[in-house]
Protein backbone atom coordinates (compact mmCIF):
# COMPACT_ATOMS: atom_id res chain seq x y z
CA UNK A 1 0.00 0.00 0.00
CA UNK A 2 1.44 3.49 -1.16
CA UNK A 3 1.95 5.68 2.14
CA UNK A 4 1.12 8.14 -0.54
CA UNK A 5 -1.75 7.57 -2.59
CA UNK A 6 -2.05 9.46 -5.65
CA UNK A 7 -6.17 9.12 -5.69
CA UNK A 8 -8.81 10.18 -2.55
CA UNK A 9 -9.20 6.63 -0.63
CA UNK A 10 -12.27 5.52 -0.16
CA UNK A 11 -13.93 5.82 2.63
CA UNK A 12 -16.55 2.77 3.80
CA UNK A 13 -19.89 4.00 4.80
CA UNK A 14 -21.14 2.84 8.39
CA UNK A 15 -24.43 0.34 7.94
CA UNK A 16 -27.72 2.23 8.35
CA UNK A 17 -28.80 0.02 11.29
CA UNK A 18 -26.09 0.55 13.44
CA UNK A 19 -26.38 3.05 16.09
CA UNK A 20 -24.39 6.19 15.67
CA UNK A 21 -23.24 9.12 18.29
CA UNK A 22 -23.67 12.73 16.27
CA UNK A 23 -19.66 13.38 16.88
CA UNK A 24 -16.51 11.20 16.38
CA UNK A 25 -13.25 12.82 17.76
CA UNK A 26 -10.96 10.95 16.30
CA UNK A 27 -6.92 12.13 17.04
CA UNK A 28 -4.41 10.96 14.61
CA UNK A 29 -0.46 11.24 16.83
CA UNK A 30 2.69 10.51 15.80
CA UNK A 31 5.39 11.60 17.99
CA UNK A 32 3.63 14.58 19.51
CA UNK A 33 3.10 13.19 23.38
CA UNK A 34 4.27 16.27 24.82
CA UNK A 35 0.66 17.52 23.32
CA UNK A 36 -1.16 14.91 23.84
CA UNK A 37 -2.63 15.72 27.68
CA UNK A 38 -3.17 19.27 26.46
CA UNK A 39 -5.15 18.35 23.63
CA UNK A 40 -7.45 15.62 24.74
CA UNK A 41 -8.06 17.95 28.08
CA UNK A 42 -9.53 20.42 25.40
CA UNK A 43 -11.86 17.84 24.41
CA UNK A 44 -12.67 16.30 27.27
CA UNK A 45 -13.59 19.52 29.02
CA UNK A 46 -17.16 19.07 26.41
CA UNK A 47 -17.47 15.82 26.79
CA UNK A 48 -20.98 15.52 25.27
CA UNK A 49 -20.80 11.74 26.67
CA UNK A 50 -20.77 8.25 24.87
CA UNK A 51 -24.25 8.57 23.52
CA UNK A 52 -22.94 11.84 22.03
CA UNK A 53 -19.37 11.74 20.94
CA UNK A 54 -16.91 8.84 20.48
CA UNK A 55 -13.30 9.93 21.44
CA UNK A 56 -10.34 8.07 20.03
CA UNK A 57 -6.54 8.17 19.31
CA UNK A 58 -4.85 6.98 16.83
CA UNK A 59 -1.17 6.21 16.88
CA UNK A 60 1.00 5.43 13.95
CA UNK A 61 3.23 3.80 16.14
CA UNK A 62 5.09 6.95 17.95
CA UNK A 63 8.47 6.03 19.34
CA UNK A 64 8.62 9.08 21.63
CA UNK A 65 6.41 7.42 24.65
CA UNK A 66 3.83 4.57 25.88
CA UNK A 67 1.17 6.70 24.15
CA UNK A 68 -1.53 4.28 24.65
CA UNK A 69 -0.51 4.11 28.83
CA UNK A 70 -0.76 8.28 28.60
CA UNK A 71 -4.14 8.25 26.82
CA UNK A 72 -5.68 6.00 29.48
CA UNK A 73 -4.15 7.89 32.32
CA UNK A 74 -6.37 10.88 30.82
CA UNK A 75 -8.49 9.41 29.58
CA UNK A 76 -9.54 6.45 31.06
CA UNK A 77 -12.46 4.05 29.60
CA UNK A 78 -14.00 7.12 28.08
CA UNK A 79 -10.69 7.76 25.32
CA UNK A 80 -10.09 4.18 22.95
CA UNK A 81 -6.99 3.87 21.18
CA UNK A 82 -6.14 2.36 18.64
CA UNK A 83 -2.06 1.65 16.91
CA UNK A 84 -1.58 0.84 13.69
CA UNK A 85 0.16 -2.07 12.86
CA UNK A 86 3.26 -0.31 11.70
CA UNK A 87 3.95 3.35 10.43
CA UNK A 88 2.01 4.40 7.63
CA UNK A 89 2.25 8.01 7.53
CA UNK A 90 0.07 10.61 8.00
CA UNK A 91 -2.53 10.19 4.91
CA UNK A 92 -2.97 6.52 5.90
CA UNK A 93 -3.62 7.58 9.48
CA UNK A 94 -6.02 10.44 8.56
CA UNK A 95 -8.03 7.32 6.10
CA UNK A 96 -7.84 5.05 9.43
CA UNK A 97 -9.18 7.93 11.21
CA UNK A 98 -12.16 8.10 9.36
CA UNK A 99 -12.83 4.33 8.50
CA UNK A 100 -12.81 4.21 12.06
CA UNK A 101 -15.15 7.21 12.83
CA UNK A 102 -19.01 6.07 13.70
CA UNK A 103 -20.62 9.54 14.11
CA UNK A 104 -22.42 11.72 11.71
CA UNK A 105 -19.57 14.84 12.03
CA UNK A 106 -16.01 13.97 12.17
CA UNK A 107 -13.63 15.95 13.87
CA UNK A 108 -9.68 15.20 12.76
CA UNK A 109 -8.19 16.78 15.77
CA UNK A 110 -4.25 16.27 15.55
CA UNK A 111 -2.57 15.62 18.53
CA UNK A 112 -0.85 18.95 18.99
CA UNK A 113 -3.63 21.16 18.15
CA UNK A 114 -6.51 21.74 20.69
CA UNK A 115 -9.83 23.54 21.01
CA UNK A 116 -11.58 25.94 22.52
CA UNK A 117 -14.26 25.64 25.13
CA UNK A 118 -17.88 25.97 23.32
CA UNK A 119 -16.08 24.64 20.12
CA UNK A 120 -18.67 21.71 19.80
CA UNK A 121 -21.90 23.12 20.78
CA UNK A 122 -20.94 26.26 18.20
CA UNK A 123 -20.30 23.90 15.52
CA UNK A 124 -23.46 21.34 16.15
CA UNK A 125 -25.27 24.27 15.92
CA UNK A 126 -24.38 25.16 12.60
CA UNK A 127 -25.15 22.15 11.25
CA UNK A 128 -28.65 22.20 12.83
CA UNK A 129 -29.19 25.59 11.20
CA UNK A 130 -28.17 24.80 7.97
CA UNK A 131 -28.30 21.04 7.36
CA UNK A 132 -27.21 21.12 3.85
CA UNK A 133 -23.89 22.15 4.71
CA UNK A 134 -21.33 19.43 4.32
CA UNK A 135 -18.77 21.00 6.43
CA UNK A 136 -18.35 24.03 8.66
CA UNK A 137 -15.35 25.50 10.04
CA UNK A 138 -14.29 28.33 12.46
CA UNK A 139 -11.99 30.74 13.08
CA UNK A 140 -8.71 29.52 14.90
CA UNK A 141 -5.60 31.34 16.79
CA UNK A 142 -1.80 29.70 15.84
CA UNK A 143 -0.53 28.85 19.47
CA UNK A 144 3.38 27.90 19.88
CA UNK A 145 5.08 25.06 21.68
CA UNK A 146 4.23 26.29 24.93
CA UNK A 147 0.75 26.97 24.14
CA UNK A 148 0.89 30.48 23.82
CA UNK A 149 -0.71 32.68 20.93
CA UNK A 150 0.78 34.23 18.88
CA UNK A 151 -1.45 35.55 16.27
CA UNK A 152 -5.03 34.75 14.42
CA UNK A 153 -5.86 33.36 10.93
CA UNK A 154 -5.85 35.02 8.01
CA UNK A 155 -9.43 34.35 7.42
CA UNK A 156 -11.63 36.80 9.08
CA UNK A 157 -15.28 37.02 7.37
CA UNK A 158 -17.78 38.73 9.03
CA UNK A 159 -20.68 37.20 8.38
CA UNK A 160 -22.09 33.89 10.28
CA UNK A 161 -23.92 31.04 7.74
CA UNK A 162 -23.22 29.46 4.93
CA UNK A 163 -20.12 30.71 2.75
CA UNK A 164 -21.36 32.69 0.08
CA UNK A 165 -18.78 31.82 -2.87
CA UNK A 166 -17.19 29.22 -1.09
CA UNK A 167 -15.24 27.57 -3.83
CA UNK A 168 -13.62 30.98 -4.76
CA UNK A 169 -12.72 31.31 -0.90
CA UNK A 170 -11.51 28.33 -0.03
CA UNK A 171 -9.00 27.92 -3.60
CA UNK A 172 -7.67 31.91 -3.10
CA UNK A 173 -5.69 31.06 -0.52
CA UNK A 174 -6.60 28.17 2.60
CA UNK A 175 -8.96 29.51 5.13
CA UNK A 176 -8.92 26.99 7.59
CA UNK A 177 -6.83 23.93 9.29
CA UNK A 178 -7.86 20.70 10.69
CA UNK A 179 -8.54 21.89 14.45
CA UNK A 180 -10.89 24.32 13.21
CA UNK A 181 -12.62 22.25 10.37
CA UNK A 182 -15.58 19.76 11.09
CA UNK A 183 -16.83 17.26 8.01
CA UNK A 184 -19.82 15.12 7.56
CA UNK A 185 -19.08 11.57 7.33
CA UNK A 186 -21.14 10.91 4.88
CA UNK A 187 -19.10 13.94 2.84
CA UNK A 188 -15.87 11.96 2.66
CA UNK A 189 -17.36 8.47 1.74
CA UNK A 190 -18.91 10.56 -1.24
CA UNK A 191 -15.34 12.43 -2.02
CA UNK A 192 -12.32 10.31 -0.38
CA UNK A 193 -9.82 10.88 1.88
CA UNK A 194 -6.90 13.10 1.24
CA UNK A 195 -3.99 12.53 -0.97
CA UNK A 196 -1.26 13.35 -3.35
CA UNK A 197 1.01 15.30 -0.65
CA UNK A 198 1.49 15.18 2.48
CA UNK A 199 1.92 19.51 2.97
CA UNK A 200 -1.24 20.75 1.77
CA UNK A 201 -3.58 17.94 1.45
CA UNK A 202 -6.39 19.92 3.53
CA UNK A 203 -5.96 22.40 1.73
CA UNK A 204 -6.73 20.34 -1.14
CA UNK A 205 -9.82 18.42 0.74
CA UNK A 206 -11.50 22.30 1.69
CA UNK A 207 -11.70 22.89 -2.33
CA UNK A 208 -12.73 19.40 -3.28
CA UNK A 209 -15.89 19.58 -0.42
CA UNK A 210 -16.65 23.25 -1.23
CA UNK A 211 -16.98 22.28 -5.01
CA UNK A 212 -19.86 19.96 -4.27
CA UNK A 213 -21.20 20.80 -0.72
CA UNK A 214 -21.85 23.78 1.00
CA UNK A 215 -19.92 25.25 4.10
CA UNK A 216 -21.04 27.16 7.19
CA UNK A 217 -18.75 29.25 8.85
CA UNK A 218 -18.41 30.50 12.44
CA UNK A 219 -17.07 34.26 13.04
CA UNK A 220 -15.65 32.84 17.04
CA UNK A 221 -12.18 31.85 17.15
CA UNK A 222 -12.46 28.50 19.19
CA UNK A 223 -9.64 26.54 17.93
CA UNK A 224 -5.83 26.73 18.29
CA UNK A 225 -3.49 25.34 15.70
CA UNK A 226 -0.11 24.71 17.20
CA UNK A 227 3.27 25.00 15.12
CA UNK A 228 6.33 24.01 16.29
CA UNK A 229 9.71 22.19 14.95
CA UNK A 230 9.00 18.65 14.24
CA UNK A 231 5.17 19.08 13.03
CA UNK A 232 4.57 18.67 8.97
CA UNK A 233 3.65 22.40 8.80
CA UNK A 234 7.07 23.30 10.65
CA UNK A 235 10.20 20.78 10.07
CA UNK A 236 13.29 20.79 12.23
CA UNK A 237 15.45 20.89 9.02
CA UNK A 238 15.09 22.96 5.39
CA UNK A 239 14.57 20.24 2.85
CA UNK A 240 12.14 22.06 0.11
CA UNK A 241 9.72 19.29 -0.09
CA UNK A 242 6.92 21.55 2.05
CA UNK A 243 7.14 23.93 -0.71
CA UNK A 244 7.08 21.04 -3.84
CA UNK A 245 3.92 19.43 -1.65
CA UNK A 246 2.61 22.78 -2.15
CA UNK A 247 2.91 23.46 -6.00
CA UNK A 248 1.50 19.97 -6.32
CA UNK A 249 -1.37 20.73 -4.38
CA UNK A 250 -1.80 24.26 -6.08
CA UNK A 251 -2.26 22.35 -10.04
CA UNK A 252 -4.54 20.04 -8.02
CA UNK A 253 -6.94 22.49 -6.97
CA UNK A 254 -6.75 24.18 -10.33
CA UNK A 255 -7.60 21.50 -12.14
CA UNK A 256 -10.94 21.09 -9.96
CA UNK A 257 -11.64 24.90 -11.16
CA UNK A 258 -13.87 25.90 -14.10
CA UNK A 259 -12.11 28.33 -16.82
CA UNK A 260 -13.59 30.99 -15.62
CA UNK A 261 -12.05 30.63 -12.51
CA UNK A 262 -8.45 29.51 -12.95
CA UNK A 263 -6.91 32.89 -12.49
CA UNK A 264 -8.14 32.58 -8.46
CA UNK A 265 -4.35 30.50 -8.41
CA UNK A 266 -1.92 33.04 -10.04
CA UNK A 267 -1.18 34.79 -6.59
CA UNK A 268 -0.63 31.13 -5.09
CA UNK A 269 1.63 30.39 -7.93
CA UNK A 270 3.94 33.48 -7.59
CA UNK A 271 3.69 33.03 -3.68
CA UNK A 272 4.49 29.51 -4.08
CA UNK A 273 7.21 30.53 -6.83
CA UNK A 274 9.07 32.63 -4.27
CA UNK A 275 9.00 30.22 -1.63
CA UNK A 276 11.24 27.88 -3.90
CA UNK A 277 13.78 30.79 -4.44
CA UNK A 278 13.15 31.06 -0.48
CA UNK A 279 13.75 27.55 0.24
CA UNK A 280 16.79 26.95 -2.36
CA UNK A 281 18.69 30.00 -0.83
CA UNK A 282 18.56 28.43 2.96
CA UNK A 283 19.68 25.19 1.59
CA UNK A 284 22.23 27.05 0.05
CA UNK A 285 22.93 29.04 2.70
CA UNK A 286 22.80 25.67 5.54
CA UNK A 287 24.26 22.90 3.72
CA UNK A 288 25.35 23.66 0.66
CA UNK A 289 23.29 21.74 -1.10
CA UNK A 290 23.87 22.55 -5.15
CA UNK A 291 22.16 19.79 -6.44
CA UNK A 292 19.04 20.33 -4.42
CA UNK A 293 18.87 24.29 -4.64
CA UNK A 294 19.42 23.43 -8.09
CA UNK A 295 16.20 21.05 -8.60
CA UNK A 296 14.05 24.04 -6.84
CA UNK A 297 14.81 26.85 -9.06
CA UNK A 298 13.97 24.59 -11.50
CA UNK A 299 10.63 24.01 -10.51
CA UNK A 300 10.33 27.76 -9.95
CA UNK A 301 10.95 28.39 -12.99
CA UNK A 302 8.78 25.34 -14.30
CA UNK A 303 5.84 27.72 -12.65
CA UNK A 304 4.08 30.53 -15.12
CA UNK A 305 3.64 33.87 -13.92
CA UNK A 306 4.83 37.20 -14.35
CA UNK A 307 6.61 39.42 -11.49
CA UNK A 308 9.98 41.64 -11.54
CA UNK A 309 10.39 40.84 -8.10
CA UNK A 310 10.81 36.81 -8.05
CA UNK A 311 13.50 37.68 -10.86
CA UNK A 312 15.03 39.96 -8.27
CA UNK A 313 15.31 37.19 -5.66
CA UNK A 314 16.38 35.02 -8.09
CA UNK A 315 19.12 37.31 -9.03
CA UNK A 316 20.22 37.81 -5.31
CA UNK A 317 20.44 33.95 -4.53
CA UNK A 318 22.81 33.54 -8.45
CA UNK A 319 25.09 36.17 -6.95
CA UNK A 320 25.18 34.32 -3.22
CA UNK A 321 26.27 31.03 -5.20
CA UNK A 322 28.65 32.43 -7.93
CA UNK A 323 30.66 33.70 -5.04
CA UNK A 324 30.56 30.39 -2.72
CA UNK A 325 31.03 27.89 -6.08
CA UNK A 326 34.10 27.34 -7.99
CA UNK A 327 34.02 29.32 -11.64
CA UNK A 328 32.24 27.33 -14.32
CA UNK A 329 31.40 24.46 -12.05
CA UNK A 330 27.80 24.81 -12.31
CA UNK A 331 26.16 27.63 -14.54
CA UNK A 332 22.73 28.87 -13.03
CA UNK A 333 23.00 32.04 -15.61
CA UNK A 334 21.25 29.93 -18.19
CA UNK A 335 18.29 29.92 -16.10
CA UNK A 336 17.78 33.60 -17.11
CA UNK A 337 17.25 33.41 -20.10
CA UNK A 338 13.97 31.32 -19.92
CA UNK A 339 11.20 33.45 -21.20
CA UNK A 340 7.78 33.23 -18.65
CA UNK A 341 4.63 33.41 -20.41
CA UNK A 342 2.24 36.22 -18.82
CA UNK A 343 -0.75 34.73 -17.41
CA UNK A 344 -3.61 34.91 -19.15
CA UNK A 345 -6.64 36.92 -17.36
Amino acid sequence: MERIPQSPPKIQPIPPFDERPLWSIMIPVYNCSEFIIDSLNSVLAQDLGENLMQIEVIDDCSTDADVESLVKKIGGDRVTYYRQQKNVGSLRNFETCINRSKGKLVHLLHGDDRVKEGFYDKISDLFKVHPEAGAAFCRYHFIDGNGQIKKEGKFNHDREGILKDALHIMSAEQPTQYVATVVKREVYEKLGSFYGVVFGEDWEMWVRIAKNYPIAYSTSILAEYRRHIGSISYPEQETGQNVIDLAQTILNIEKQLPEDMKHIMWDQKLACKKSFIKSANLIWQQISDRKKAHQLIKKALSIQTSDRNFYYLLFKLYIKIIFKIKKNEVNYSNYFSKKITPPKL
